[in-house]
C-alpha cells in the first residue's frame, strides 16, 4: 500500500514537473522571444548602420587632414627650399658687395697717388716758371733738350689727368653697382622674412591639422570599439535566436505529421523533373526539392489549406533568398513554401483546394536559373517572421522562418515518382 501511494506521489510530482516545463517552452513563448530578439538586432541593426556612417565620415576626414597635411608639408619644404636659396643669394650678394668696396678702395688710392703725383708735378712746374726762362735756358745744354723737357712735362700731366678720370669713371660705375646690389640685398633681405613668415604659418597650420587627425583618429577608433561592441550584441542576440529555435525542436509531436509514403501531398507542377532533391548540396545541406520549371509556369497547392503568407525578399535584399515566394499551412500538419515565383496568385488568407493555382514559376531571388523551390515544414514549427538580412547588413526581410527541425523531406509526402 505505501509502495503505491509513494509511485502514485512521484508520478504526480512528475507530472507537475513536466507541465511546469512545458509551460515554459511552449512554442508561443518561443516565438514571443524569438520576436523580441528579432526586434533588438533590428534596432542594433540600425545603430551599427549608423556607426558605420559614422565611421566612413571620420575616414573621409582623415583622408582629408591626411591630404591637407601632406600639402602643407609640400609647401613647407618648397618655402624651406627657397629660403634657403634666398639665404644663399643674400651671401653672394654680401660678397660682390665686399668685392666693390675693395675695389672701390682701390680706385680710391689710386686717385689719391694720381692727384699727389700731379700736385708735385705742379709744384715742380711753378719751382720752374719761378726760375725764369734764361736760367733754364742756361742750365741745359742745348734748345731741344729744354723743348724736350717741357714737352715731357706737359704730356705728363695730360696722361696723369686723364688717368684720374678714367679712374673717377671706373669708381662711379663701381659705387652705382654697388648702390644696385645694396638694393638687391635689401630686396633679398625682404624676400627672406616673408619666407620664414610663410614657413611659420604653415608649420603652425600643420601642428594644428596634425592634432585635429590624432583626434579624428581616435573618434574613428571609438566608432570602430563601438561597431565592434554592437556586432556583438548583435551576435549573441542572433545565436539566441538559435537557441530559441533548438529548443522549438523539442517540442515539437511527430505525432502531429501525416505517416511518411502516405502520398498526401500532390505535385505542384503538371510536369515533374526534379533537379535538386532535399539534403547535401555543395557542402551544405538544401532545405527542400528543386523542380524544372520555365518562368510562367502554374503552380498548384499540394493540398487543401489557407495562404498565411505572401512576399518578395528582393524588395530588402536582391538575390539573397526566396525571391517572390507563398506560404500555405496546409490541414494535414504540414505547411509549404513556394520560391524563386515570377508572380504571385494568392492571397494572404486565402482559402485554397488542392490543385489550385497559387503562382507562377520564376527566378527570383538567390536562383541559378529557373525553377520552383519547395519547402516542407511541419506547421507547429514554422511562421512568417521579419528577420534581419544575413547578406544584405542592416536590412529586414519577411518569409517563412522555421526551427531546423521542422524541416521534412518533401519527398516522404509527395507521390511517387
Amino acid at each position: 500500500m505505501k509502495k503505491y501511494i509513494w509511485s502514485t506521489i512521484f508520478t504526480v510530482l512528475a507530472l507537475f514537473a513536466f507541465s511546469t516545463f512545458s509551460y515554459a517552452q511552449t512554442e508561443s513563448e518561443l516565438r514571443d522571444q524569438i520576436d523580441t530578439a528579432n526586434s533588438e538586432i533590428e534596432k542594433i541593426n540600425k545603430e551599427i548602420a549608423a556607426l558605420s556612417g559614422q565611421i566612413a565620415i571620420t575616414a573621409e576626414q582623415k583622408n582629408t587632414l591626411a591630404n591637407a597635411i601632406k600639402d602643407l608639408t609640400l609647401k613647407k619644404n618648397k618655402l624651406v627650399k627657397e629660403r634657403q636659396q634666398t639665404e644663399k643669394k643674400i651671401t653672394a650678394t654680401g660678397l660682390v658687395i665686399k668685392t666693390l668696396d675693395n675695389e672701390i678702395i682701390t680706385k680710391n688710392s689710386i686717385l689719391n697717388k694720381s692727384r699727389d703725383s700731379l700736385a708735385v708735378l705742379l709744384r715742380d712746374l711753378y719751382q720752374q716758371d719761378n726760375i725764369g726762362f734764361l736760367q733754364n735756358f742756361l742750365s741745359q745744354n742745348s734748345l731741344s733738350d729744354l723743348s724736350r723737357e717741357y714737352n715731357n712735362v706737359i704730356s705728363l700731366n695730360r696722361e696723369i689727368k686723364d688717368n684720374i678720370e678714367n679712374v673717377s669713371i671706373q669708381k662711379n660705375t663701381l659705387v652705382v653697382s654697388k648702390v644696385k646690389k645694396e638694393d638687391e640685398q635689401q630686396a633679398l633681405n625682404t624676400l627672406k622674412k616673408t619666407l620664414t613668415a610663410k614657413e611659420l604659418e604653415i608649420t603652425a597650420n600643420k601642428k594644428e591639422k596634425d592634432s585635429l587627425l590624432v583626434a579624428t583618429k581616435n573618434k574613428e577608433s571609438e566608432y570602430q570599439k563601438m561597431l565592434a561592441e554592437q556586432l556583438k550584441r548583435k551576435e549573441t542576440f542572433e545565436k539566441s535566436i538559435e537557441d530559441y529555435e533548438a529548443q522549438i525542436k523539442f517540442i515539437l509531436n511527430p505525432k502531429l505529421l501525416p505517416k511518411a509514403g502516405s502520398g498526401v501531398l500532390s505535385w505542384p507542377l503538371s510536369a515533374i523533373t526534379i533537379t535538386s532533391p532535399y539534403g547535401s548540396r555543395w557542402g551544405k545541406f538544401h532545405y527542400g526539392v528543386d523542380f524544372r520549371a520555365k518562368v510562367g509556369s502554374n503552380v498548384f497547392a499540394m493540398a487543401s489549406g489557407t495562404v498565411l503568407g505572401t512576399g518578395d525578399t528582393d524588395i530588402a535584399c536582391k538575390g539573397a533568398s526566396f525571391g517572390k515566394w507563398v506560404f500555405i499551412k496546409y490541414n494535414n500538419g504540414l505547411s509549404s513554401t513556394y520560391g524563386h515565383l515570377s508572380e504571385i496568385k494568392a492571397t494572404v488568407g486565402d482559402t485554397v483546394k488542392k490543385g489550385d493555382i497559387v503562382a507562377l514559376s520564376g527566378n527570383t531571388g538567390s536562383s541559378t536559373g529557373p525553377h520552383l523551390h519547395v519547402a516542407v515544414y511541419a506547421s507547429t514549427g514554422v511562421n512568417v517572421a521579419t528577420v534581419p538580412s544575413n547578406a544584405c547588413k542592416g536590412k529586414i526581410f519577411t518569409q517563412p522562418i522555421a526551427a531546423l527541425s521542422a524541416y521534412l523531406n518533401p519527398s516522404l509526402y509527395l507521390p511517387k515518382l
